[in-house]
């Protein structure tokens, strides 16, 4: 097969800037105010975040999940606890979040350790989720084999017979937190000069909320 180049496509980064003098204190701060700037532009999914995790065998894999809430405890996503994300975080409890708002030229890279959230915190968001939502969480194995789309018809029809309108929350599907050690801001800038801004946790070991950040400058 011949290498398909790209070589022509260019775009040049000219929307706003990211100084030292503009940004906040705090990384969640800076977060807060981007994240809104993102909901006011209505780009397509703001919340849309790339998890990256590492497995035992040292692979790493990729998947888009949705931030459902957050604060200064961490950044909070639900799953299958089964999915192979799941699995990886079993065994290697470190992650990363990317969020790219294309249309504000941003980009934001989140690390940090992950831990599941609390039973009661996971039934909340389970029990406001649509029924067909929440049916779903019972009929699919993610990440599993399966051999075609009527396995997941077939389960989703069963396990709403079986439940009606009050599915309870399965037990291998909760929600996890990433709690950050490191923040990256990225904004887009003419001739490849853009800005990153890094905040990284100076406080004590075993901290389980940062009380202080350092905020540096990385080169483009």
């Amino acid at each position: 097969m011949p290498t398909r180049r790209l070589h022509t496509l260019r775009k040049s980064y000219e929307r706003a800037e990211l100084g030292e003098d503009d940004t906040r204190d705090t990384p969640f701060a800076q977060f807060e105010q981007w994240l809104n700037e993102a909901l006011a532009a209505e780009v397509p999914e703001p919340t849309a975040m790339t998890l990256a995790t590492v497995d035992c065998d040292l692979r790493p894999s990729t998947r888009v999940v949705l931030l459902k809430e957050w604060d200064e405890q961490g950044l909070v996503w639900y799953t299958n606890y089964q999915s192979r994300k799941g699995k990886a975080l079993a065994g290697n409890p470190y992650g990363a979040l990317q969020f790219h708002w294309v249309e504000l030229e941003r980009v934001v890279r989140i690390e940090g350790l992950v831990e599941r959230v609390d039973a009661a915190q996971s039934e909340e968001y389970f029990h406001s989720r649509p029924l067909d939502s929440r049916i779903g969480a019972w009929a699919s194995p993610q990440s599993e084999v399966i051999p075609n789309r009527g396995v997941l018809i077939v389960n989703a029809a069963c396990y709403g017979m079986q439940f009606l309108l009050q599915p309870p929350r399965p037990p291998h599907w909760g929600g996890y937190r990433l709690r950050p050690d490191c923040w990256e801001f990225w904004q887009g800038r003419k001739s490849r000069l853009h800005d990153r801004l890094r905040y990284t946790s100076v406080s004590a070991p075993g901290a389980q909320v940062a009380t202080r950040w350092l905020r540096e400058r990385l080169a483009p």
